[in-house]
């Protein structure tokens, strides 16, 4: 057995393993057309720590104040991008290339559903793309709503505490339902940090991004809203404070 034999056979071998994964990660995405997840990885790692807050919520009972400062927050191009916002994208691999390594990702909320419920935290090139091949089939599986549907009752909010229903409870003793417009916006400005701001409490910079995502709330759209009353849009504002703190 010649040396190029056993690498073209260890390559197969490679390629059966990488579509057989692939396809296990499409049927996963195609089952939550009608089926909601009974976890997430994060979720599952956590659960080692103790025991996880989540409650799940339909789409419908979740308020449009949070789902929109959410998008404010995370991604406000949402309902116009196909899984991926390349100017984010581009900025984020700027930064990795100065930094010489990943520490920047550009992720949309398809992203981070994607990573949410199926891959670790670790920052690296070969997570990343798996990452991109399970956001493209989140988006081409399922509708915007869903997607939104998904990572609002996975996101992480604070120290085993997981999804929009159990946030809520946590910080204002409300359901996810009858959230105010500042409660939503308190916990959109939370997301990126949430184990920190838990512990800490809500700092002077998650109040000011607070105010400024309930400023720029009447300009994002989301997928099926409702009738809730929205504040005029402003006209836009840098916003101003250091998210490092």
């Amino acid at each position: 057995m010649t040396f190029r034999y056993r690498t073209l056979q260890c390559l197969a071998l490679l390629f059966v393993a990488f579509t057989l994964s692939q396809l296990w990660y499409l049927g996963q995405v195609l089952r939550l057309q009608h089926h909601n997840p009974e976890g997430s990885a994060y979720m599952q790692r956590a659960k080692a720590q103790g025991q996880v807050q989540q409650y799940w919520r339909d789409y419908d009972q979740i308020s449009d104040y949070l789902k929109r400062s959410v998008l404010i927050s995370e991604d406000a191009q949402f309902t116009n991008h196909s899984g991926f916002d390349w100017q984010g994208i581009r900025y984020a691999l700027q930064r990795n290339l100065e930094a010489g390594k990943p520490v920047a990702g550009g992720s949309t909320i398809t992203q981070q559903l994607a990573k949410n419920l199926y891959l670790s935290g670790a920052r690296s090139y070969t997570r990343k793309i798996q990452e991109a091949m399970i956001a493209m089939m989140l988006e081409i599986g399922l509708s915007k709503r869903r997607i939104l549907e998904l990572y609002l009752n996975v996101a992480q909010w604070g120290h085993q505490i997981y999804g929009a229903e159990a946030a809520s409870r946590h910080y204002f003793q409300v359901s996810a339902a009858e959230l105010s417009i500042d409660q939503a916006a308190q916990l959109a400005a939370m997301l990126p940090r949430p184990n920190y701001y838990d512990f800490k409490g809500p700092t002077d910079y998650v109040q000011q991004r607070a105010q400024w995502i309930q400023g720029q709330m009447a300009l994002v759209r989301i997928p099926d809203p409702g009738n809730l009353p929205l504040p005029a849009p402003p006209e836009p504002e840098p916003l101003q404070g250091n998210p490092q703190e």
